[in-house]
């Protein structure tokens, strides 16, 4: 009985031996393969990414010399499923496993968490920070300037050219009934509300999130300039707004600004005409759809449109600008006085010349300053 009894420990020693050395086995291969399919994909050169990727929600990465880029864009399209994600990471190089990746999002409860956007993603990103990244909605930002005095048109391509939204989507959203007073506005457009600044904004916000953007700003900006302003109705806002847009369009000069303004008010004030020069330049170029002019004809003060200062007394029917802070500040703040003209005098410098009579108004033409050769 004590050989077989031997006979079969050692077979049990055998077995336990084999046992130990498959188990330590199981747990490099785990770690390795956890590795690969957990880590970062290989360099993106020669990936879809690398090529410009494919249709909506495709990766772009920068060409190079074949060093992995700093960072390449991923895009997620409305209505697409975590398994699609999964699959285009993958195959655009930037994840080693789809089914790994999919694996991390139910483990963490983000199934169903990735958000529409634009992303940047880094080569030493694993599958758990894309993961994150893609369910934060933190997206890659494009920088937007508008300046000041800018129209709608302007406006919209250079909103079309960020690749923010399309012109014809901001065009058309800027001057909808409903949408602009949902946002507490009196009038038929948002121009004069968008305030001139540099924004910085996900890549395809779309024209919604731009303009309600822009709105905010500019009740925050105009909260710091006039504070009193908190306390105007939408119908009286509506006035300071239009007339900062017609000082906007006027000034060269910034401590010529509250003058002006004070001009345009004296002249409100008497049941005066505007007489705003750029009021006929908004006519011509963005009602009109005309070139810039670079003089004005008594023709064209002639024109039969509302917003001609010259034939049509009072203020335009809305904002021909986007105002500035100066400009918005200035029909505040505007600078008590008895002018009631002015006249460009130097057109290098910007320098106006203001009078209290016709008289004086037309004696400054002597005062113009001709610009050397």
């Amino acid at each position: 009985m004590a050989a077989p009894a031997a006979k079969f420990i050692r077979i049990l020693s055998v077995l336990a031996l084999l046992i130990l050395v498959l188990g330590a086995g199981l747990v490099a291969g785990a770690a390795v393969v956890a590795g690969r399919l957990g880590g970062p994909g290989p360099a993106l050169e020669g990936s879809a990414a690398a090529e410009g990727g494919s249709a909506a929600g495709s990766a772009v990465a920068p060409s190079g010399t074949g060093a992995a880029p700093a960072q390449a864009i991923f895009r997620v399209g409305p209505g697409e499923s975590a398994q699609g994600i999964a699959r285009r990471l993958e195959s655009e190089g930037f994840i080693r496993s789809a089914l790994y990746f999919r694996l991390v999002l139910k483990a963490k409860g983000l199934e169903t968490a990735m958000k529409v956007g634009t992303y940047e993603l880094k080569p030493s990103m694993d599958a758990v920070a894309v993961a994150e990244l893609l369910a934060s909605g933190r997206q890659r930002l494009v920088r937007l300037t508008v300046p000041e005095g800018s129209g709608l048109r302007s406006l919209a391509e250079a909103a079309e050219r960020a690749g923010v939204a399309s012109a014809e989507e901001v065009l058309a959203l800027a001057v909808d009934r409903e949408f602009i007073a949902s946002l507490g506005i009196h009038g038929p457009t948002l121009l004069g509300y968008l305030y001139p600044d540099t924004y910085f904004m996900p890549e395809g916000a779309g024209a919604k999130a731009l303009l309600s953007h822009m709105v905010d700003t500019f009740r925050g900006k105009l909260a710091a300039i006039a504070p009193e302003s908190a306390a105007l109705s939408p119908a009286e806002l509506h006035r300071y707004v239009v007339l900062a847009s017609v000082v906007e369009r006027e000034y060269r000069l910034a401590e010529e600004a509250p003058l002006m303004a004070g001009v345009f008010w004296n002249r409100l004030r008497i049941g005066m005409a505007l007489q705003s020069c750029a009021t006929v330049v908004y006519v011509i170029t963005e009602r009109l759809g005309k070139p810039h002019p670079t003089r004005l004809f008594d023709r064209d003060l002639q024109i039969d449109d509302p917003f001609n200062s010259y034939r049509f007394p009072g203020l335009p029917p809305a904002a021909i600008a986007n105002p500035g802070a100066v400009a918005l500040a200035a029909v505040f703040k505007p600078e008590p006085s008895r002018y009631l003209y002015f006249r460009l005098i130097d057109e290098a410098s910007g320098k106006h010349y203001f009078s209290e009579s016709l008289d004086q108004h037309i004696r400054a033409a002597g005062l113009i300053v001709k610009p050397r050769n």
